[in-house]
C-alpha cells in the first residue's frame, strides 16, 4: 500500500479559509516577497503578484511590506512514485503561477528518503538539468524501518507542501505550507512553520545562543569580517536546533554552500533562501538536543581526535618582531611556572610574508628556538595563508613555480591563467583546494618547510578566501550572471566578490560562485592529509573559515575579536555554538585580539579561556603585550591558577574529545543542551559546561567580585572545596545563586552523579602525563555517581591496540573502577579520591579485600581517600562504613 497522504490544508493565518482578503493574514505570518533592500518597492511587489502593506514601521517592527498572498500560486504535485525507503515526487508549476524572478524552473523532483529511523532527507532537484551539489561525503546507506520510524510525512497536492511530524512529540516539525516554494536558477526559497521559538545554531554569527524570532535575517557567506552582530562572518553553518516546550528537540540542516539567508519570524516560522545549488534538507528527530547533534554529525562526520598536547595552553601574538623575542616569552613562561604547551608565530616570521619561508634576518634563530621548545616537551606552530605570491623571480619561489606547472591555482573566468588577488605578500594566486592534485602540491610545500623548521601543527588563516582587492587586480567580468545575480543576500560590501575572488573564477570543476564558502573546509582537508603524511602523528589544525564537516579535520578560533568585555561574554556563545556545528576544538583569542586589553579583563578572560576546548592567548600588532607574563605578579598568579586547574582536568577533557570523536557528543555545551526542559537553562548565555559533569560560571563583567549563576535541579559541588570562600554544596531545585568570585576565583561546580578523572598538573602535558591520577566524585541525591577515563599515548593516529577505557561507579558506600576495554600499559597510578556529598562521614574505609585505606575528612566535609592503585586488567573496590 502506498504510504502517502494527500490532503488540503489552509495556510495558518489570522484569516479563515473562507476569507476573501488574501492579504489579511496576521503580520507574524507574512512571508517576505521582496527581500531586496530597495526603496520604492510597491510597483515591483505588484509585478510579483504579492501583497503590499506599508503600515508597519520597518525600523522597529521589521515586518515585510511586500509579502505573498495566502493563495499565491506556485508548484503542485503531478505524480508520486513509491521507491525503496521513500518517494519520488514530481512537481510542476501551476498554470496560474505568476513568475516572480528570472529563470524559474517549471518542473522539479522531490526525493524523500527515509535514511534512518531518526533522519529524513528531502532533496529538491531540476530533472532536466544537473545543478551544483556540495561535494562532501554523506551517508549512502539507508537503515530505516517502517515500524521503528520516528517521523511521519504528508503532502499537500495543490499549492505544494510537505509536512513532517515527529512521532515522539506529536508536533509538526517541518511544514512548508507556510509559504510558496520558489525555485529559480539563482533564487531558491522555501518556508516552514516551527512548533517552537527556541531555536539555536545557525552560524557563524555574533549574537545570543537563542536566535531571535523577531524577523532575524542570518546571512551565510564566508568573509574575512571582524565579528559583529548581523554580519556574515568566517564560516557557513546552516544547521538549526529547535527545542520544544517539553524538551523534545529536532534539527534541520540545509546542505548548500551558495550565498544564503535564513530568516526567522514570530509565527514562528523560518525561511531558507539561497542563490544557487539545490535545496537539500536533512531533518533529525532527536528527541533530545544531544541526540539531534549526534544525528547531524552522523551526516557531516564526527569530530577528529586531537593530540593530547593540543589541549594544553597555546601562546601567540602578531608583533613579536623576532625569533629571539618569541623565544624570550617561552623562557619567561617557564620561569614563571605558568603552563604552556605550544608556541605560535604569526605572519611576520616569513620572508616578505611569503608562505613556506622564514626571515633569516629577524627570525634567524627560529630553528634553534624550535629545537629548544621540543627539548622541553613543547610544540611549535605557525600561520599559513593560502595566497601564493606570483611576483617572485622565475625559479626562485617553488610554491608558485610548482603550482603553476601543476595547474593548481584558481583560474580567471575567461582564460587558463590564475586569477590574481592581493594579500599580505602583495599580488597572489590562490590554490584550488578542489584540484585532484592539491594534496600532492600542498604536502610538497609543507614538507619542504618542515625540513627547515619541524613544526607540529598548522594555523590556516585568510581562507574565506580573503582578498585585499574585490574580485581581482584586474576586476571581474561585467556581463556575467554569477558576478551580478538577480538577487544578492544582505552580505557585507553589497556584492559577493567584495573582499574575495570573482564569482566567475574557475576551480577544477566548479565556479567560485558555488564553492566559495567551501574554501576553508577543503584547505583543512588537504592540510590534514599533508600533516599526517609528514609527521605520521595526529595532526593539529586551526582554521578561520569553516563549513559543515570541518570538525572532522581540525578546529577553529573565532577570529579577530575585540579586547572588550562584550566580546569576552560573546565568546561563551561562540564556543558552545561551534560544538553544535561539530567543531568542538574551538576557542576565542584569550584577552582579545584587536585593541589593548587590561589586567582585569585579561585575568577574567584567561579564566574563561582556561576552559575553552582550544585555549590560546593571541593579540594583534601594535597592541600592548597581553601574555600572562606581561602582567603583574598578582595577575600571573591568577592566570597560573586557572591554567593549573585546566591541566588538572585534562584527563576529563581528553575523554570528552574521545567521546566526541566516537559518539558525536559535544565537549563544551550550553545549559540548553543538557537541560532542555528547564526554561531558565534555555536562556543562559554566561555559563557553559564541559560535558555533563562540570559547570563553569565565569565573571564576564567589569569590576565584579561576584557572579550570578544558575544551577539546574540537582546537587552541585564547588571544585575548590578547600577554599572557605566557596559554598561546598548547592542542592538546587532550579535556582540562581550569587557566588563569591574574587579576582583570583573562577566558580566551577561538579554535578552530582558524576565522577571526573584528574591528574596532578605540570608545566606542559609531557610533564603532567607522568603524574598520578585523582578522582573527584560528586554524589547525587540517591548517593550514586559514575564517570569514565579514556587514555592512550596522546599522539598516535592508530590507537586500536594501545589504549584503555576505565569505568568508575559509586553506589552508596562503594566505589569501583575497572578497565572495560583496551590493553594498553601506561602505568596509570591512582593516589587520591575526593568524595563530595556523602550523607554521613565514615569511620572506616577498606579495599574489597578488607585492607584498611587511609582517609581524612577535609574542609566542608569532603572525604579524602589516599589510595595507591595502578590500573591494569584488575579492578579496584573501596568500601566505607
Amino acid at each position: 500500500m502506498l504510504w502517502l497522504h494527500l490532503f488540503s490544508l489552509c495556510l495558518l493565518a489570522a484569516t479563515s479559509c473562507l476569507a476573501t482578503d488574501v492579504c489579511g493574514m496576521d503580520k507574524a505570518y507574512r512571508i517576505d516577497c521582496f527581500p531586496e533592500i530597495s526603496p520604492g518597492i510597491e510597483a515591483a511587489c505588484a509585478a510579483r503578484g504579492c501583497c503590499y502593506d506599508p503600515t508597519s514601521n520597518l525600523a522597529t517592527e521589521r515586518v515585510p511590506w511586500c509579502f505573498y498572498p495566502s493563495n499565491y500560486s506556485s508548484y503542485e504535485i503531478a505524480k508520486i512514485q513509491e521507491v525503496k525507503n521513500g518517494y519520488r515526487v514530481a512537481l510542476e508549476m501551476r498554470k496560474t503561477h505568476k513568475y516572480r524572478i528570472r529563470d524559474e524552473i517549471p518542473f522539479l523532483n522531490l526525493d524523500v528518503r527515509f535514511e534512518t529511523d531518526s533522519r529524513l532527507r528531502l532533496t529538491f532537484t531540476d530533472p532536466q538539468k544537473s545543478r551544483f551539489r556540495v561535494p562532501i561525503d554523506t551517508p549512502k546507506e539507508m537503515t530505516s524501518s517502517r515500524d521503528k520510524r520516528k517521523y511521519d510525512v504528508k503532502f499537500r497536492k495543490k499549492d505544494f507542501g510537505v509536512i513532517v511530524k515527529s512521532l515522539h512529540s506529536g508536533s509538526v516539525i517541518f511544514d512548508t505550507t507556510a509559504g510558496p516554494l520558489v525555485y529559480a536558477d539563482q533564487f531558491l526559497q522555501i518556508s516552514s512553520f516551527l512548533p517552537s521559538t527556541k531555536v539555536y545554531g545557525l552560524g557563524e554569527r555574533h549574537s545570543n545562543s537563542l536566535v531571535s524570532m523577531d524577523w532575524k535575517r542570518i546571512v551565510m557567506w564566508a568573509r574575512d569580517q571582524q565579528p559583529a552582530d548581523n554580519d556574515n562572518l568566517y564560516g557557513d553553518h546552516p544547521f538549526m536546533l529547535v527545542i520544544e516546550d517539553d524538551g523534545s528537540s529536532f534539527g534541520v540542516f540545509l546542505l548548500n554552500s551558495n550565498a544564503k539567508e535564513i530568516t526567522l519570524q514570530p509565527a514562528p516560522a523560518v525561511t531558507w533562501r539561497t542563490i544557487g545549488g539545490i535545496l537539500d534538507f536533512y531533518i533529525f528527530t532527536g528527541p533530545s538536543p544531544q541526540q539531534v547533534v549526534q544525528q547531524y554529525l552522523d551526516v557531516i562526520g564526527k569530530p577528529y581526535f586531537p593530540p593530547y598536547w593540543g589541549l594544553g595552553f597555546h601562546l601567540c601574538r602578531w608583533g613579536y618582531g623576532s625569533s629571539n623575542n618569541t623565544w624570550d616569552y617561552v623562557r619567561k613562561m617557564r620561569d614563571a611556572g605558568i603552563p604552556q604547551d605550544v608556541q605560535w608565530n604569526d605572519i611576520e616570521y616569513a620572508t616578505k610574508q611569503l608562505d613556506f619561508t622564514y626571515d633569516k634576518q629577524t627570525y634567524d634563530t627560529l630553528p634553534q628556538m624550535v629545537a629548544d621548545i621540543h627539548e622541553h616537551g613543547q610544540k611549535y606552530m605557525m600561520i599559513v595563508d593560502p595566497g601564493i605570491s606570483d611576483q617572485q623571480p622565475n625559479g626562485t619561489y617553488p610554491p608558485y613555480d610548482e603550482g603553476l606547472a601543476m595547474g593548481i591555482f584558481i583560474n580567471q573566468s575567461n582564460q587558463d591563467r590564475p586569477i590574481e588577488g592581493k594579500v599580505w605578500p602583495g599580488r597572489t594566486a590562490f590554490p584550488d583546494f578542489t584540484n585532484p592534485r592539491i594534496v600532492e602540491y600542498w604536502t610538497r610545500q609543507l614538507q619542504s618547510y618542515h625540513d627547515q623548521i619541524p613544526f607540529d601543527g598548522a594555523w590556516i588563516d585568510m581562507n574565506e578566501p580573503s582578498n585585499f582587492v574585490s574580485g581581482s587586480t584586474s576586476g571581474c567580468p561585467t556581463d556575467n550572471k554569477y558576478e551580478h545575480p538577480p538577487y544578492v543576500p544582505k552580505v557585507i560590501g553589497g556584492q559577493l566578490s567584495d573582499h574575495t575572488l570573482c564569482m566567475s573564477s574557475r576551480h577544477h570543476q566548479h565556479l567560485h560562485y558555488d564553492v566559495h564558502s567551501l574554501y576553508g573546509l577543503f584547505e583543512m582537508m588537504a592540510t590534514h592529509e599533508a600533516l599526517v603524511s609528514i609527521r605520521k602523528k595526529r595532526p593539529f589544525i586551526i582554521s578561520r573559515s569553516t563549513f559543515p564537516s570541518s570538525g572532522h579535520y581540525g578546529g577553529h578560533w573565532t577570529g579577530d575579536v575585540h579586547s572588550t568585555w562584550a566580546d569576552l561574554k560573546q565568546s561563551v556563545v561562540g564556543v558552545t555554538n561551534f560544538n553544535l556545528f561539530g567543531i568542538p576544538l574551538v576557542g576565542a583569542d584569550i584577552c582579545g585580539f584587536a585593541g589593548n586589553s587590561n589586567e582585569e579583563l585579561c585575568i577574567r578572560w584567561s579564566q574563561v579561556g582556561a576552559f575553552y576546548p582550544f585555549s590560546r592567548n593571541h593579540n594583534s600588532i601594535d597592541q600592548i603585550g597581553q601574555a600572562p607574563v606581561d602582567w603583574s605578579a598578582k595577575a600571573q598568579e591568577c592566570i597560573r591558577n586557572a591554567l593549573m586547574t585546566r591541566y588538572l582536568l585534562l584527563p576529563y577533557l581528553y575523554t570528552l574529545f574521545y567521546r566526541a570523536h566516537t559518539e558525536g557528543l559535544t565537549v563544551a555545551r550550553g545549559l540548553y543542551l543538557e537541560f532542555p526542559t528547564d526554561r531558565t537553562a534555555l536562556l543562559v548565555d554566561e555559563q557553559f559546561m564541559w560535558g555533563e559533569a562540570l559547570l563553569i560560571s565565569p565573571v564576564l563583567h567589569q569590576g565584579k567580585n561576584t557572579t550570578d549563576a544558575y544551577f539546574p535541579p540537582g546537587n552541585w559541588y564547588a571544585l575548590d572545596f578547600g577554599d572557605d570562600r566557596s559554598e561546598n554544596m548547592i542542592a538546587s531545585d532550579g535556582m540562581w545563586k550569587t557566588l563569591k568570585a574574587d579576582i583570583d576565583q573562577l566558580p566551577l561546580h561538579i554535578r552530582g552523579g558524576c565522577i571526573i578523572p584528574a591528574q596532578q598538573p605540570g608545566l606542559n602535558t609531557v610533564d603532567s602525563r607522568r603524574n598520578s591520577f585523582e578522582l573527584i566524585v560528586g554524589m547525587n541525591e540517591t548517593q550514586q555517581a559514575s564517570g569514565s577515563l579514556y587514555w592512550d599515548d596522546g599522539d598516535s593516529i592508530d590507537t586500536s591496540t594501545n589504549f584503555v577505557k576505565i569505568e568508575f561507579q559509586a553506589d552508596r558506600n562503594t566505589l569501583t573502577g575497572r578497565v572495560i576495554e583496551g590493553q594498553g600499559k601506561f602505568g596509570l597510578q591512582l593516589t587520591f579520591i575526593a568524595i563530595l556529598g556523602l550523607e554521613s562521614m565514615p569511620t572506616r574505609i577498606t579495599t574489597g579485600n578488607g585492607d584498611d585505606v587511609r582517609f581524612d575528612i577535609l574542609y566542608n566535609n569532603v572525604l579524602g581517600i589516599f589510595y595507591d592503585f595502578q590500573f591494569s586488567s584488575d579492578k579496584f573496590e573501596i568500601i566505607w562504613s
